[in-house]
Formats: structure tokens, C-alpha cells, sequence
């Protein structure tokens, strides 16, 4: 059986099981036990795929590469320990009476539909399914974002769809505009819109069309990315749905936007050049990262702290995929796997204080060493790795950014370096009374899910230390598609 074949089945047989039982109170394992289905479908797709070379798969419509199987591994994986940590998480907060048997039935299934969403993104050949993989992975998030069913949780979802809706929608011109430019050189009508076949003539596509196709894929895409000024709904899509859509959020959904971002990037450099399309991520990437270490400083919500805290380091890849090069898009593969643990692991640590607490504001917040060692821990590792201390990963990747910054876009880097040290400055100033201070919070009724936090912290303090030469082969093969 073809593993890319259930790498989809997997998660949306998931979705259809739980939109049936998810109410019960067994649906938590349920789907704990699809998720891993997903992650080793996922693991065997990766091992056909390095073992073999890149894939197709149903007539050319999906297409495996270095650049994609890395990714979905990863989502595989992020799924899977969300999963996990979602299970005690809900729980509590059915006993809260947050959430209904509907709602965990709604919570459920949509998990499952936006794992598969987010998968043929990653894997389709064809840029029009990828776009409207996308828009599904919108609709579905916003369901759950809007789970809890409080005017706060509305607003924010009706915010994200609006706003998203809108930079999906310039997507959408941006596709068009690309087969407008495709259609010239490519005549077999679908195929058009083939990766693979556009990255075969890319030499030959219409520069004017693509520069401005471009800059609608940048602005609509870039908008699930989270990049300023088109940020606006992420911080209030983390703080009022879920904490464990949270994590996924900005551990997989912004990776799976930027990464429809770089395939728009190869076509368009080798239709003008990397200076056009590297020129205008470096602008959004930087203006992304000074934006949000400025807007750090300003939060009383733990999650709308750590949702800006995303905006700057999807900032930060933005920018060094915007450098190219063999280095910068290196350090951004990097960045991305070690973002994606990190901050998944500080959400999970998040969802277990703000329930100790009964609230979300960092004010209430104190005392977690108390409390629970392993959360209050688990919250500080979790924000130093974040904030580039070393020896974890974000310290390797962020090093290999400013150095790289230094020598190519050396006037960047004393923006770079200002926003890193208030981003610093802003998250340890606030996590550190979070974790150590006076408090007479009381412990959870049912034991919070810890074997997540540690595992991601634990496989992000390794790329810090030592990349196995399988995986530094697979960033360097991917860093070399890129280009630029």
C-alpha cells in the first residue's frame, strides 16, 4: 500500500470516526490512536522517500521532495504529542464546563480534518489544491478557535475568518495570474498549474506577470503566516480558542503557509532573478520581527505573548529564506523544526498553568515551582529556548541568520539584534515572577500530560547540540531547492 495514500486516509477516516463518537469519553484516546496512525504512515512515506528519491502519486497531482516529506513528518509528529497533551487538557475543561459532549464531538473531528488539510497542502503537486487545502485548513481552524462559544472566542474567529478570507482571496489572484503566466509555455491545459511542470519552465514564464503574482501569493499566504501588517488575527486566535490549537497553530499551520510561500519563491526567482522576490521577504521578515519584539512588551495575556512571540520568528525564517543561499535557507529549514517544537512545548506548558490558575493573565499567574515543578520548569526551559539561549536548536539557527545577515544584509543586522534583545528583555521579564513567584494556586484535579513539553524540549536542545547526518543532508538538499 502506498504510505502517502495514508498519510491522507488516516487523518480523515479520523475525522469522519469522531464526528460520530467524538462526545464520548473514550474519543480522547480515539484520537491519540489516529494520530499516531498518521505519524507512522508519515514516518514510512519519509523512509520510501529517502530511501528512493522524490515521489508522484495519483497522476502527478502529489508530489514528495526533500523540502515537503521534512515537513510532514513534523506535522505528523507535532499532531501526535498535541494529541497527547489534549487528552488531560480537555478533560479538565469538560469538568470546567467549558466544553459540551457537542463541542468535544466539534473539538475532535475538526482536529482530525485539519490534520488532513494541512497534509495535502504540504504534498499536492498542484497549486490550486494547495489553495484550496489552505482555505479548508481556514475553515476548519476557525471551528475550532470558535469552540468555547464565549463572545471573546466569536469575535476572534469571525476575525480570523475575515482576515484570512480576505489574504486567502489574494491567493487565489495571485494562482490565477500564474496560469495566466503558465498557459504560455505550458499548453496541457491543468497541468498548468504542476509544480514540478512550472519549476521545469520557470526560465520561460512572463517576468511581469510573476512579479506581481507574486506579490499577491506573498500578501495572501503571508497572512496565514502571520507576517506584519496582515498579522492582526493570530494573537487573538491563540488567545481565545483552545491552548492545544494553540500549539498547532503556531507549531504547524504557519510552516505549512510559509512553505506555500518558498514553492512561489523557486518559480518566481527563476522567472526574475532571487533579488525581487528575496528583497520583498527580507522587508516583510524584518518589519515582522521588530513589530512583534516590540508588541511583546506590551502583553497582560501569556497566550497573546507567546502568539506575538510567533509573529517574530516567522519573521525571522521569512527573512533568512528571503537571503537565499545555501547558509540562510539552511538556518531557516532549522528554525522552522526547532520553532515548531519549542513553542508547541510552551503552549502545552501554557494550557496546564492557565488552568492552574483560572485564568490566562500572567499577572494571576505565580508560583509554578510550587505548584508543579515540572510545569514551572517546563514553562522556563521552554521560553529561554525560544529566546536563543544556547545550546538549544533556536541559539544554532538564529546564530547562522545574524552571521549570515552580517555578510549579506549587514544593515539588517542592528535591527535584528535590537529585536532580539527586546523580545528577551520582554518574554523572561514576564515568565520568570510566572514560575518563581509567591503563590496559593492549588494543584489540578487530574495529572497534566508533561511527557510532550519534555520531549519537544529535549529534541530541540539536540539540534542545538548535534544534527544526525541523515537530517542535515535532508535540510541541505531542501536548502538547495530553495535557491535563491
Amino acid at each position: 500500500m502506498d504510505p502517502l495514500f495514508l498519510v491522507f486516509v488516516v487523518p480523515l477516516l479520523g475525522g469522519f470516526v469522531l464526528a460520530a463518537c467524538g462526545h464520548r469519553p473514550y474519543a480522547r484516546d480515539v484520537n491519540v490512536v489516529f494520530s499516531s496512525g498518521t505519524l507512522l504512515a508519515a514516518v514510512w512515506l519519509t523512509v520510501r522517500v529517502v530511501a528512493g528519491g522524490p515521489m508522484f502519486a495519483l497522476d502527478q497531482l502529489f508530489f514528495i521532495d526533500p523540502l515537503n516529506v521534512f515537513l510532514v513528518a513534523l506535522t505528523a509528529f507535532v499532531g501526535l504529542t498535541t494529541a497527547i497533551f489534549s487528552r488531560p487538557y480537555m478533560r479538565v475543561e469538560e469538568d470546567k464546563g467549558k466544553m459540551t459532549p457537542k463541542r468535544m464531538r466539534l473539538y475532535h473531528s475538526m482536529y482530525q480534518f485539519f490534520s488532513f488539510t494541512m497534509l495535502v497542502a504540504l504534498t499536492t503537486n498542484n497549486l490550486g489544491i494547495l489553495w484550496v487545502a489552505m482555505e479548508a485548513a481556514t475553515l476548519t481552524t476557525v471551528l475550532l478557535v470558535s469552540v468555547y462559544r464565549t463572545p471573546a472566542s466569536l469575535e476572534a474567529a469571525w476575525k480570523y475568518f475575515i482576515l484570512c478570507g480576505v489574504g486567502i482571496a489574494q491567493a487565489l489572484f495571485g494562482t490565477i495570474l500564474l496560469y495566466m503566466a503558465a498557459e504560455r509555455v505550458i499548453p496541457q491545459g491543468s497541468d498548468a498549474l504542476l509544480w514540478t511542470n512550472l519549476a521545469a519552465v520557470k526560465a520561460h514564464l512572463d517576468p511581469t506577470i510573476l512579479s506581481i503574482a507574486f506579490v499577491f501569493l506573498l500578501l495572501g499566504y503571508g497572512t496565514k503566516v502571520g507576517l506584519v501588517p496582515v498579522h492582526n488575527w493570530l494573537p487573538d486566535a491563540h488567545a481565545e480558542g483552545p491552548t492545544p490549537i494553540s500549539a498547532v497553530l503556531s507549531g504547524l499551520l504557519l510552516n505549512v503557509a510559509l512553505y506555500a510561500v518558498l514553492r512561489c519563491k523557486v518559480l518566481t526567482d527563476g522567472a526574475l532573478g532571487p533579488a525581487f522576490a528575496g528583497n520583498l521577504m527580507l522587508g516583510f521578515g524584518l518589519l515582522s520581527v521588530v513589530a512583534a519584539a516590540f508588541f511583546l512588551s506590551r502583553q497582560r495575556d501569556v497566550k497573546r505573548m507567546f502568539a506575538y512571540s510567533s509573529i517574530e520568528h516567522m519573521g525571522l525564517m521569512t527573512f533568512a529564506f528571503g537571503m537565499g543561499g545555501p547558509v540562510a535557507n539552511f538556518a531557516g529549514l532549522l528554525h522552522m523544526t526547532v520553532h515548531s517544537l519549542i513553542k508547541s512545548a510552551i503552549f502545552f506548558a501554557v494550557g496546564h498553568a492557565t488552568q492552574k490558575a483560572g485564568s490566562q493573565i500572567m499577572d494571576d499567574i505565580r508560583g509554578l515551582i510550587k505548584v508543579s515543578p515540572t510545569v514551572g520548569w517546563g514553562l522556563m526551559l521552554g521560553s529561554l529556548a525560544i529566546l536563543g539561549m544556547p545550546p538549544f536548536g533556536v541559539f544554532a539557527s538564529e546564530f547562522l541568520i545574524l552571521t549570515t545577515a552580517m555578510r549579506q544584509e549587514p544593515w539588517a543586522t542592528p535591527f535584528l539584534l535590537l529585536a532580539l534583545g527586546v523580545a528577551f528583555a520582554a518574554v523572561f521579564g514576564r515568565v520568570q515572577p510566572m514560575v518563581f513567584g509567591a503563590t496559593e494556586l492549588k494543584p489540578l484535579a487530574h495529572p497534566p500530560a508533561l511527557l510532550p513539553v519534555f520531549l519537544h524540549l529535549g529534541l530541540g536542545l539536540m539540534l542545538g547540540l548535534y544534527i544526525p547526518p541523515y537530517l542535515s543532508d535532508w535540510y541541505q538538499q531542501a536548502a538547495r531547492l530553495i535557491g535563491g
